[in-house]
């Protein structure tokens, strides 16, 4: 019974997610990117040359063109994740047709491209994160790899999302539109990345070194960040050695590299970013 009520508590919240979401998608399309012919990719970009050229209402024509892919969705997918996407694509198509009778935020291509796709990559980011979806390009890449696992959803959307843009320009017959278009579908793209990941981007400090017992022992007392010791060989001299990892913040890493230099001048030393560091001092 419990698991029962655990299961609908995250249903329930997962599908409130889902009408928030598309609300501030719908923001997004409604007030920045239809008034100014751009597009977001997906079943909008269509919809936007539908409501230009045949002045069909922009939601109506999302929600149609969604309709027969739900309908292979159902089997595929499973009915929770399509119920929730069929709640999502409803209620972002309604908004948008709701939205679209106010005045638009902005005639400036420009400030909308980028305003626009970030509030759109926003509400898609918490619809993802619900694991929900409104249709468009993002439902056809779940379908295709259903049927082939081995297709990368990213390169599905890439390709979907590009010839809708490339559509734009050729019914509206501006490249500007395709330009701008492009730089609201990257912007959303980060947007998304940056509510799953976090701006605070970790560093991840590679230190190989002959004093490494040395080292770690300094950085423990006076940064107070642990290391971690893995085996390593150098493949040209043959030597073995004890190569030091520590996850550190930015402001962390710049400590770690004078400890490691100052021990030992000739200490060889890789920063790289860590996208996600999961455990004690970091995220839990």
């Amino acid at each position: 019974m419990i698991i029962k009520n655990n299961s609908i508590k995250t249903i329930t919240i997962e599908t409130l997610e889902t009408i928030v979401g598309a609300f501030i998608m719908a923001i997004a399309t409604s007030l920045f990117l239809l008034p100014n012919q751009l597009s977001s990719g997906g079943f909008s970009g269509i919809a936007t040359i539908f409501y230009y050229f045949l002045k069909i209402p922009m939601g109506t024509t999302i929600l149609a063109f969604n309709i027969p892919f739900f309908l292979f969705a159902w089997y595929k997918l499973g009915k929770t994740f399509v119920m929730k996407s069929v709640i999502g694509t409803t209620t972002f198509s309604i908004s948008i047709d709701m939205l679209d009778k106010l005045t638009p935020l902005t005639q400036d291509r420009f400030l909308a491209c980028i305003y626009g796709g970030i509030i759109i990559g926003l509400g898609t980011a918490i619809i993802l994160k619900a694991n929900s979806s409104t249709g468009g390009s993002d439902l056809i890449s779940m379908l295709v790899r259903e049927y082939n696992p081995n297709i990368r959803t990213s390169n599905v959307i890439i390709i979907v999302d590009t010839i809708i843009v490339g559509l734009n320009v050729l019914f509206f017959k501006e490249v500007e539109i395709g330009l701008y278009s492009a730089i609201a579908i990257y912007l959303m793209g980060k947007m998304i990345d940056i509510v799953f990941e976090g701006v605070y981007f970790t560093k991840l400090v590679i230190i190989i070194s002959n004093k490494s017992q040395e080292i770690s022992q300094e950085i423990g007392e006076k940064i107070r960040k642990g290391t971690t010791g893995l085996f390593g060989k150098g493949m040209y001299t043959n030597e073995h050695k004890t190569i030091l990892m520590c996850a550190a913040s930015r402001g962390d890493v710049s400590r770690v590299k004078q400890v490691a230099k100052k021990i030992d001048p000739k200490s060889f030393i890789i920063i790289a970013n860590a996208r996600e560091v999961v455990g004690l001092g970091f995220k839990k």
